[in-house]
């Protein structure tokens, strides 16, 4: 992985070289072992993952040792080793929590002081052989040799390993995005629905590092969705907030990320890790419109004219981004989340929930000793915006005399600057709280700042002949000027051809049909022609019958060519221009539920064929059990469990373009 400078240098993406084959792809992953701050985090990461999981290997051990054992010695040098893995356990877990917390490798390069954002790291996965149980799948159900597609194997496989190392930038999103749209066609391709491939899929959880397995191939899409979510909460917090288009593509990448873990948390369920857990989503979610709602008002505050009524819109954005914090940090507080969030997070919260609070009593203030006298000439404006200020009405002085009131606008003004900075302290306190984030000095550089701003403003103000009592000053009532919008992913930007397209249109290839072996039929022209008659394409179907013919049957390949891709027209000439001694055709049959038993008894009869006994071998070798542990929810998203068609995927569907039936003469 790489951080902000270094992204742009080692891009995923690679130009398409001119007479490529365009069903490849040529994106390529980050150097992990980059001397980068991002690339350290992530391999330290990696590597602290890869020890939670030998070390819970050895918990389980000893466990099952402890219950299984009689022996009072041994019991007792295994609860000792108990003992020794648990602190070694607590330690690695501590460990990866405090990279977790890491966000400064995360944040702009830029000079511009700005409250930093919380970023995501990226899920981690083990590498995963394909090769044999793909191979094993295409001998055994689509009946042709798998080696003869050891291209496609490997192309997948590359595919996976650059998605693990994603560049932070389009191009990585692009990378992700291209792997699970292929997920797309690998689910129908080689994964029926009452039987598994045998693959297991290994990842470990985001923040824990606790490793998780299962051989559904949901558990691989949810983990990359997820690493897009997160990949784009990476790509927020590297922009440069101090400039309106910064400010801009933050909103834009936080948005997006709220999508894609929210289209996770709607779409699936039973997820086998924490961090793809309902209840953790829904934080992860919220925590995101937060950040947006932060961003939201860093652009009003840029945007802001100087006058009265601009100063209290941004004291009214920063009561909304406080409240917003205030309800993340409530969902921090369940039970399901609560020892699962990193403190440092919990308290990173907690302080921008103060922090934008004291702002927004610091920007009443203001408007009200230093810009009154702009609403003179208003024709009612300021006093409008006034009364929407507060959650309830002042008492004593009307609107109008409140305004054309000096001394009454400072009263009230050094009310609000008392609740600022005593709002400002507190943030400061807790940040003193969390040593992760004592670590951080652009955060404390900005609450410094701000409660030495309050301070002043109020020691300017504040007069020795006053002596009346600083009231209390009435709550900011929160509004702001641009909702959030959650913006769910589309997987149609990125547009990926099947890798396996070989072996025909997944209409008819596919994992859950079933056809016969292909038989092989020689047809000689006589008088009255072939005495066939095709319709559709991709491939042609048969509708009338010859000797060893059977009406449905699929014609794959014309005299040693193959046809799965071929059009209704291509067939027709190939046919019609054969010569005197005959044509060769290859077909094959779909069978229907009742006729599926046949197909073993069939298979059983053609020992001499290479290929149908390795069927037989991978038939009997296989159990029909399933792990589908991790489940799509019922009335989902075809997306992300690819129960529909998705954007951006590409293949024909059953008799693409339907014609007349043609007879053959």
């Amino acid at each position: 992985m790489s951080d902000g400078g270094s992204d742009e240098e080692q891009t995923a993406a690679m130009p398409m070289e001119e007479g490529s084959n365009s069903s490849g792809s040529t994106r390529k992953g980050c150097d992990p072992l980059s001397q980068t701050q991002r690339s350290k985090l992530q391999h330290r990461r990696a590597r602290i993952n890869q020890q939670i999981n030998k070390e819970m290997r050895m918990r389980a051990g000893a466990e099952n040792l402890f219950r299984a054992t009689t022996n009072h010695k041994v019991k007792e040098t295994v609860a000792l080793e108990l003992s020794f893995v648990n602190s070694n356990l607590q330690l690695l877990k501590e460990e990866l929590e405090e990279l977790n917390s890491n966000m400064e490798a995360y944040q702009t390069e830029s000079e511009a002081v700005n409250v930093p954002m919380i970023p995501l790291g990226l899920k981690e996965t083990k590498e995963v052989d394909l090769s044999v149980p793909l191979k094993d799948f295409i001998c055994e159900h689509y009946g042709e040799d798998g080696s003869q597609y050891e291209k496609e194997i490997r192309e997948l496989m590359d595919l996976r390993q650059a998605m693990r190392t994603p560049s932070r930038n389009e191009a990585g999103l692009e990378l992700l995005m291209e792997y699970y749209n292929q997920l797309y066609f690998l689910d129908h391709r080689f994964f029926p629905p009452n039987k598994t491939l045998g693959v297991h899929f290994h990842w470990y959880d985001s923040l824990t590092g606790v490793p998780s397995c299962q051989r559904a191939l949901a558990f691989e899409k949810g983990s990359v969705l997820f690493n897009i979510g997160a990949l784009h909460t990476q790509i927020g917090a590297r922009q440069d907030r101090s400039s309106i288009p910064g400010i801009d593509c933050a909103i834009d990448a936080f948005q997006k990320a709220a999508g894609a873990l929210n289209y996770l948390k709607e779409n699936f369920s039973n997820a086998p890790s924490l961090d793809m857990s309902a209840a953790s989503l829904c934080m992860l979610v919220r925590l995101m419109i937060a950040q947006v709602q932060e961003c939201v008002f860093e652009r009003v505050l840029l945007l802001q004219e100087g006058h009265f009524t601009s100063h209290l819109q941004v004291a009214q954005e920063a009561a909304r981004v406080s409240d917003v914090y205030s309800l993340v940090l409530h969902t921090m507080a369940q039970p399901l989340v609560k020892d699962y969030v990193p403190f440092s997070w919990a308290t990173m919260v907690q302080v921008k929930t103060e922090h934008f609070r004291a702002l927004s009593h610091y920007y009443a203030a203001i408007a009200l000793c230093d810009h009154a006298q702009s609403t003179e000439q208003d024709d009612g404006a300021g006093e409008k915006a006034l009364g929407q200020l507060h959650v309830r009405e002042l008492e004593g002085l009307s609107l109008s005399d409140l305004l054309h009131n000096p001394e009454e606008r400072r009263r009230l003004g050094k009310a609000h600057l008392r609740r600022a900075v005593i709002r400002h302290e507190e943030s400061m306190r807790l940040h003193g709280l969390c040593k992760i984030l004592r670590k951080m000095d652009i955060l404390q550089e900005v609450l410094c700042f701000t409660h030495k701003r309050s301070l002043d403003k109020y020691s300017s103000i504040d007069r020795e002949d006053d002596f009346f009592e600083t009231a209390e000053a009435p709550d900011i009532h929160s509004q702001t000027q641009q909702k959030p919008d959650i913006k769910m992913p589309d997987f149609s930007t990125v547009t990926v051809t099947d890798i396996f397209q070989r072996l025909g249109p997944l209409s008819v290839f596919s994992a859950k049909n079933r056809w016969g072996p292909q038989r092989h039929v020689h047809l000689v022209r006589s008088e009255g022609g072939l005495g066939l008659t095709l319709r559709g394409d991709s491939p042609v179907l048969i509708t009338s019958v010859e000797a060893g013919l059977r009406e449905g049957d699929y014609i794959v390949s014309v005299s040693g060519t193959d046809s799965k891709w071929a059009k209704h027209a291509e067939v027709v000439q190939a046919l019609k221009s054969c010569s005197d001694r005959g044509v060769e055709l290859s077909v094959i049959t779909l069978l229907t539920q009742e006729l599926q038993p046949e197909r073993r008894s069939v298979l059983m009869l053609l020992s001499g064929d290479k290929e149908n006994a390795c069927q037989r071998n991978q038939g009997t070798a296989r159990g029909r059990g399933s792990l589908l542990t991790w489940t799509r929810k019922k009335g989902g998203g075809g997306g992300g469990g690819g129960a529909t068609k998705r954007p951006g995927s590409t293949f024909s569907l059953p008799f693409g373009n339907l014609r007349e039936s043609e007879a053959l003469y």
